[in-house]
């Protein structure tokens, strides 16, 4: 029978202990290795129940996506077809208001009444801008003491109108007029034919004649 001496008792102890340590170590080990797997399992499984609980969103087919920009289109295209339409209206308004301005202000320019010479002027210098205004004004002084000589009447019709060209603030109209003048040296009334090109400008809401042509 061996006789055991303290050292060998001290050695057999610490035997013991590290063995005891091992298998501690080997459990806290198994122990983390679970809670890890565990862990991965959870969340794996939150991950799947993400994907189910969000599906996929589909992208628009290619029908849908040609349909709606055939629809945007249409609309485009309505709606230049209306702006032109409208562009349209407004030129053939202006056209029709140039029109009556001329075949008025052409019957004021072709009449006159020696005995109210001065009123006849001012009508005429009212529908006149620019150019003719001008040039209407420097010769009205001889133009006056002329008529008032020769007692002058003059009457004139406009027996035909037409737009020859027209934007929303200028307009060419073309007439043909009749003229019925008199005076001392002709007192019965001649026929006077003549054709006229009045160029119009809008000026302050109003359509007033800039020149006047005798062609």
């Amino acid at each position: 029978m061996p006789i055991m001496t303290d050292d060998t008792a001290v050695t057999e102890d610490a035997a013991d202990e590290s063995a005891t340590e091992i298998d501690a170590d080997a459990l806290d080990s198994d122990v983390v290795e679970s809670d890890e797997v565990a862990r991965d399992a959870v969340e794996s499984d939150a991950a799947s129940a993400v994907e189910v609980a969000e599906p996929k969103r589909k992208l628009p087919s290619a029908r849908i996506i040609a349909a709606v920009a055939a629809f945007v289109g249409l609309l485009t295209g309505a709606g230049v077809l209306g702006w032109q339409v409208w562009q349209a209206r407004q030129i053939d308004h202006a056209g029709r208001e140039a029109e009556r301005t001329a075949v008025s202000y052409a019957q004021v320019l072709t009449s006159i009444d020696s005995n109210n010479v001065d009123e006849n002027f001012q009508q005429v210098l009212d529908g006149a801008t620019g150019e003719f205004k001008d040039m209407y004004s420097k010769s009205s002084v001889e133009l006056r003491q002329l008529l008032i000589e020769n007692k002058a009447t003059a009457h004139g019709v406009v027996i035909d109108s037409a737009v020859q060209s027209v934007s929303k603030d200028r307009a060419v109209i073309l007439l043909f007029v009749d003229q019925a003048v008199a005076n001392t040296k002709l007192p019965d009334p001649r026929i006077d034919r003549s054709r006229m090109k009045m160029t119009l400008e809008k000026v302050d809401g109003r359509w007033r004649a800039s020149k006047v042509e005798l062609p």
